[in-house]
């Protein structure tokens, strides 16, 4: 139960696990090209150009700096945790002057902060998480896909910890770039970095005036592999990783199966479970409210009197295994439990299960079994 790599569907992981083929073999072909369809499904971005390219979710977010940016171009980056920041440093490596708006640990941007902040100089970019893996804060991405039009400012959501868990309607909402990684919500193991670009940001990249910055994030080199799988015929630039790719045409259609609708309200309610849960048990989280929270994953904090040492090896006691905080000014004072893909009531309940008792080993003194019967609540 940590937010990544999550646990697999059977289906999944027998795609993994089948005899690799050729690249080029038909059946391999039909494979990549129903992915990439499938992804525009997934992201709802139906006029969109999606990429699936072998690497981590670090690659999607770098893939979308080296295009879209030049030197000098300056970028705007939204920061509710760990994640944002680092955004911030990558984009400086391909010569962005870049500004970091930062929320206070918990909280997010207001529209009427992020709009200020565009009025104050021309950007050419704006990146912002949607839920930062370090926090669990959670980002309403519509008034930067609002702002971003009236601007004339492209937008990056990273949704390496939200697409195929929360709510993106990417087209619909003006969000120019939507990346993620495909060992979190879309429910494959880790290896494969996916992105969904707008129109209007293929332009600006076609109109770009410098090389891109790096041979191997080059959509020059990417984008005739895409359109060629696409059409069922075969391309080449990078071996591609053939059974990651079966097995993420496998993991698209049991999401598109089960349906976005249903898909995100069942993430949602999981997501507020945990957090009743907590809250009976006088546990707080990160996060400042119900708006500003994950449905992926919560961030609770050690109660006082309990040390984190003692609870993670408690924890490490059951079958269930959790994260430690990751937000360097503060990592020892909390920790993370994921909770997207496949997961179900049952794993909700093993898990509350597990992080009472091990609780109650460390000495923390509540009423045991609350967490337990307030997340049912949510769940029945």
């Amino acid at each position: 139960m940590i937010p990544g790599p999550v646990e697999f569907e059977p289906s999944v992981l027998q795609a993994l696990g089948a005899p690799t083929s050729s690249h080029v073999a038909p059946g391999f072909l039909e494979s990549f090209g129903n992915s990439l369809e499938m992804m525009k499904k997934v992201w709802i971005c139906p006029s969109g150009q999606p990429f699936i390219v072998a690497g981590s979710g670090t690659l999607a977010m770098e893939m979308a700096a080296a295009n879209l940016t030049e030197k000098g171009d300056n970028v705007l980056v939204v920061s509710t945790g760990y994640f944002g920041e680092r955004y911030a440093e990558l984009l400086k490596r391909f010569g962005a002057k870049t500004n970091v708006l930062k929320a206070e640990t918990g909280k997010t941007v207001s529209e009427d902060e992020l709009e200020e902040a565009l009025k104050q100089k021309k950007y050419k970019l704006v990146t912002f998480t949607h839920v930062d893996t370090s926090t669990g804060v959670k980002v309403d991405p519509r008034p930067f896909g609002r702002l971003g039009k009236k601007y004339g400012v492209l937008t990056i959501l990273d949704g390496v910890c939200s697409v195929a868990g929360e709510e993106i309607i990417q087209e619909e909402w003006g969000i120019d770039v939507v990346l993620t990684a495909s060992q979190k919500a879309i429910g494959v193991p880790p290896g494969l970095a996916l992105m969904v670009v707008s129109p209007k940001a293929m332009n600006v990249w076609r109109d770009r005036k410098t090389p891109v910055g790096s041979y191997y994030c080059d959509w020059n080199n990417w984008l005739p592999v895409m359109e060629a799988y696409s059409e069922r015929k075969p391309s080449y630039f990078g071996t591609p990783p053939v059974n990651l790719i079966m097995a993420l045409e496998t993991s698209l259609k049991l999401i598109l199966k089960e349906g976005l609708k249903e898909r995100f309200a069942r993430h949602e309610r999981i997501g507020k479970a945990f957090r009743a849960a907590f809250r009976a048990m006088s546990v707080n989280t990160i996060p400042e409210n119900e708006t500003h929270s994950a449905s992926t994953l919560s961030c609770p904090f050690f109660p006082e009197g309990v040390s984190g040492q003692e609870f993670m090896k408690a924890m490490a006691g059951s079958d269930v295994t959790v994260a430690p905080g990751l937000l360097p000014e503060m990592k020892s004072e909390y920790f993370r439990v994921g909770h997207m893909g496949s997961v179900n009531n049952a794993d909700v309940m093993s898990t509350l299960g597990a992080i009472e008792s091990a609780l109650t080993m460390c000495g923390y003194r509540y009423e045991q079994g609350s967490g337990l019967k307030a997340a049912l609540e949510v769940l029945k």
